[in-house]
């Protein structure tokens, strides 16, 4: 479960309530006319961005970023270092029954492709569109949040206006009732912006940062596959993957080695 987007949640909307708290009563700012525009408005738009098969992936998306599947490079080396020693002492053949063992379909698959002893080249190309098409699935649903983030503060406008138009409207016969109408309007630009930053943002920040780490896992399986089609050493092949993690998450000198 990605914990910090909850924290996230918990911790503006505690910080929202404080303010308005301190600044006055929590009733003042609960307006359902602001919310149902704002909320049903923004969600609409959002929906009408989306192609009929897209639609049946929205809840996909909210699964995705919330609940991100977990990819550990630093595993997947692991993985693929004990599956170079197989290979280097064994030959490539004998991969095939650790390869349907295999938990990641991708690396499952990767792992096949050299098995049966297919064009390095094509192989690559197969993988890394592979790669390409997953990206293009996911920066879909990162779209999709992204779109909410702009419809937001535009249905918070929106109900601002409608606001507005209701104040002017009885400002001459019912003078008494332009403060209800100004607090509409006022109050829809604040449940905008809730809308955009609070809850879509984070979002589709989410998704761009669970993706980023599947990516990440996906190359590594790549580059740790042709490593071992090329019958490189299991010990370079650690080393080679483990600069493609960050700084921060690249193994001690002493953890090298391990796979030879």
């Amino acid at each position: 479960m990605n914990f910090t987007i909850i924290i996230g949640w918990v911790g503006s909307f505690a910080a929202i309530v404080i303010s308005i708290l301190i600044a006055g009563e929590l009733i003042w700012f609960a307006d359902p006319a602001s919310l149902f525009i704002v909320v049903v408005g923004t969600a609409f738009a959002m929906i009408g961005t989306l192609t009929p098969s897209m639609l049946k992936g929205v809840g996909k998306y909210m699964k995705y970023a919330i609940f991100p599947p977990k990819f550990d490079p630093k595993q997947y080396i692991k993985e693929l270092v004990e599956y170079a020693t197989i290979a280097r002492s064994k030959g490539l053949l004998a991969l095939e029954e650790s390869a349907n063992q295999a938990k990641d379909p991708f690396m499952k698959q990767a792992l096949m492709l050299i098995v049966d002893a297919n064009d390095p080249d094509k192989v690559r190309e197969m993988l890394e569109s592979a790669v390409d098409h997953t990206a293009e699935r996911h920066q879909k649903g990162a779209d999709f949040f992204a779109k909410g983030v702009t419809f937001g503060p535009a249905f918070g406008m929106m109900g601002t206006v409608v606001g507005l138009v209701s104040m002017l409207q009885v400002m001459g016969d019912n003078p008494e009732e332009m403060g209800g109408s100004m607090a509409t309007a006022v109050i829809t630009t604040l449940y905008g912006s809730i809308m955009s930053n609070v809850i879509c943002a984070p979002l589709e920040t989410a998704l761009r940062h669970a993706h980023g780490n599947e990516e990440l896992c996906m190359n590594i399986i790549i580059e740790g596959v042709m490593a071992i089609a090329s019958g490189s050493n299991p010990r370079f092949i650690q080393e080679k993957l483990e600069f493609m993690l960050p700084r921060t998450g690249r193994g001690g000198g002493d953890d090298k080695g391990k796979g030879k």
